[in-house]
């Protein structure tokens, strides 16, 4: 039976809709925002699988280029296999809220898969596909604790906007995706234009707000359409194997809980793994689940120390920013690069510039478009002291990457005073917590390194938290163990002026305003530490460029002249290239670049190229060719491509009888623009001169 359900959100119409298409999946729902529509499915495998020990779900988010009319562009004319950049940060704003809602034990395989099937290139699909993904799992027989939803929130012109369209977003200060359950916000994501903590606060909770109507539209068709839940078994522990785990456990946990050094600790508590392992060897019970009590009884002694002793795993402050250094200039040929390094997390960061032609061609439902800024973000397995394969850009590594991107992005300077394409590539060479926000500042370092003159620095800092009971704990800064056993990780970046770019992922169910409040404001202290701490090394933006980078002028001519400086066949252009080695961009409007090794080659083209374009000026005295002779007077080519008259009664301050008494062709003269008409007719006068 078919279930369709409408409610206002934003603006626009908000429908969901089942039980037409998609019907052999678990639970499938249609979602349509003006004419944008994204179907989702949600299935899972009838039995467990009894090989991990995780929750085994796996989002899917594809967009597909019929759904705006048009044919993709690669040579296959079909979308790639590998999902762009865009597909994979929106699998990561799907899975996120959804993954902390799923019973503890759950572990059967479960696939959520979001299409696009038709897009107004108005209303953004990615928000859409949360709030499907949940209504698909709640209708579905797959045990879900939701549902939840997704908003995206803009600030115009000081207004807070529900779900802006495309159009809008142009003048938003805030892009931000807000999902959330009833009571409270599980996952945020965006970038802002140097907001204050209480605008992003306030931002947060109006999305909340709004989102309330798709929670109350999946609940209708929940009501209404939704499927049994499947049973699925959690495997019984006997209480007593927890016990001679945590007897074996205890003493080398609470040693390995007092040191500092990662891979110190990290080594204790291995050893301390493998004798409680080789101790229960002949219980009965497999490796898996005893490493598993094992683990729960570490997280506990760990939490245990944060709440009850007040005391973090380093010996921190619960607000304390961990040690910073920095350095700028460490390698001499990049344009610019720094090293930073706080705590046991280390990065190092280079800053590339480069010409037009370097822009990143990108291809999405919105059309062609060209990116001018790339930060790319590489995670080695040995900055974690592992061993795996290295094949690529992991979600993770993209999303951390796009966050980065974000957070630097709003400082730096327009294309038309800084027409560079710029590269920023992280290297993360050690890592103890939050590398992405190692990136931010390192990145800040090094454009400012390579002179790149970004408005404001920008620093990022991780908040954690620790929720036991009745006590509730906010974390500066956390290392790698607090975010894998706390119940938050929010990462908030921004300069002196205000917030840039902010996302948080959490394991519980949710975070009130208050918790956030507190984080916000506990970040933006660390936030100001760092930018202290990173001046130390570089303040301001050096003056002039690397030696090494490209130097780049700009030049503004007539568009009517662009066909004199490109020639017949591109011959003029390609021949300037040749002579000064450098590299020549027109654009449409009449914006010239040259791009060049150094200053001084780039301006003598932008000599060269100035006297090919130049418009003659009325009252200039030029130096010219004759190129025709009239009986009436002498055409003379003043620049190249342009030739004005010299009528007869202007060739001398007496009666000249015959042209040819006084010019040639060929001759070179000395002649005066007096006027240009509307139509371009230049009038020159060789007496004038005389």
């Amino acid at each position: 039976m078919i279930k369709r359900i409408e409610k206002q959100v934003g603006d626009r119409t908000l429908t969901i809709e089942t039980g037409r298409i998609a019907k052999q999946a678990g639970g499938s729902v249609m979602v349509t925002y003006g004419d944008t529509m994204v179907l989702v499915t949600a299935t899972a495998a009838n039995d467990a699988n009894p090989d991990v020990d995780f929750l085994p779900l796996t989002v899917e988010y594809q967009e597909r280029f019929y759904a705006v009319g048009r044919i993709p562009g690669s040579f296959f004319r079909r979308e790639i296999g590998r999902p762009t950049e865009k597909e994979t940060l929106t699998c990561r704003f799907i899975d996120r809220p959804l993954r902390p809602l799923f019973p503890a034990g759950y572990r059967h395989e479960t696939q959520v898969i979001a299409q696009v099937m038709s897009m107004d290139q108005e209303n953004d699909p990615d928000i859409l596909a949360i709030s499907a993904a949940s209504a698909a799992l709640s209708i579905s027989n797959i045990p879900f604790h939701g549902p939840v939803a997704g908003v995206r929130v803009g600030y115009v012109d000081g207004t807070y906007v529900l779900n802006p369209t495309h159009t809008q977003l142009r003048d938003s200060r805030l892009n931000l995706i807000v999902a959330g359950s009833r009571n409270a916000v599980v996952m945020v994501e965006g970038g802002a234009d140097s907001l204050s903590e209480g605008e992003i606060l306030d931002g947060i909770f109006f999305g909340h707000q709004g989102l309330q109507p798709i929670l109350d539209m999946q609940e209708e068709m929940v009501a209404d359409s939704g499927k049994e839940k499947m049973a699925f078994t959690v495997p019984e522990i006997d209480d007593s194997l927890r016990v001679k785990v945590a007897e074996i456990a205890a003493e080398g946990i609470a040693e390995a809980i007092t040191i500092a050094d990662k891979m110190e600790r990290g080594n204790k508590v291995n050893g301390t793994k493998k004798k409680v392992l080789a101790a229960l060897e002949d219980s009965g019970e497999s490796a898996k689940v005893i490493s598993g009590l094992f683990k729960d009884e570490l997280k506990k002694a760990m939490r245990k120390k944060i709440v009850e002793e007040n005391t973090r795993l380093d010996g921190r402050a619960m607000d304390q920013v961990r040690p910073i250094s920095c350095e700028v200039g460490l390698l001499p040929r990049a344009h610019g690069s720094a090293l930073f390094t706080r705590g046991e997390t280390q990065a190092i960061v280079t800053a590339t510039l480069g010409s037009g032609d370097d822009e990143q061609r990108v291809e999405s439902l919105y059309g062609m478009g060209f990116r001018n800024f790339m930060l790319h973000y590489n995670f080695p397995p040995y900055c974690v002291g592992e061993v795996r394969f290295m094949r690529g850009p992991s979600r993770r590594d993209i999303g951390h990457g796009a966050l980065a991107t974000r957070a630097v992005q709003q400082v730096l300077p327009d294309s038309d005073s800084f027409p560079y394409t710029l590269r920023v590539v992280s290297e993360v060479t050690e890592s103890n917590g939050s590398s992405s926000m190692a990136t931010v500042c390192g990145a800040s370092l090094s454009l400012m390194d390579a002179g790149v003159p970004i408005k404001n620095p920008v620093s990022g800092v991780a908040m954690g938290l620790i929720q036991e009971g009745d006590k509730t704990i906010v974390l500066t800064d956390i290392l790698g163990d607090e975010d894998h056993l706390g119940d938050m990780d929010f990462k908030v970046t921004g300069s002196a002026r205000g917030i840039t770019a902010l996302q948080m992922d959490i394991k519980i169910e949710g975070v009130t305003r208050d918790i956030m409040g507190r984080a916000l404001e506990q970040a933006k202290v660390g936030r100001l530490h760092i930018l202290e701490e990173m001046k130390q090394a570089i303040s301001d933006p050096r003056k002039e460029l690397s030696e090494y980078a490209p130097k780049i002028l700009t030049i503004k001519i007539n568009p009517d002249k662009i066909r004199d400086l490109i020639g017949p066949g591109g011959k003029v252009i390609r021949s300037l290239s040749a002579e000064f080695g450098v590299k020549i961009d027109v654009d449409d409007d009449g914006v010239v670049k040259v791009f060049a090794p150094d200053g001084a080659v780039a301006r003598a083209a932008e000599e060269q190229i100035k006297a090919i374009t130049e418009e003659p000026e009325i009252g200039k005295i030029y130096n010219g060719k004759v190129v025709r002779i009239m009986e009436f007077g002498a055409f003379v080519q003043i620049m190249p491509g342009t030739d004005g008259l010299v009528h007869i009664s202007e060739l001398e301050h007496r009666r000249v009888e015959k042209v040819t008494d006084v010019l040639n062709e060929g001759d070179e003269v000395q002649v005066k623009v007096l006027d240009v008409d509307q139509r371009g007719k230049i009038r020159l006068s060789r007496k004038a001169c005389l």
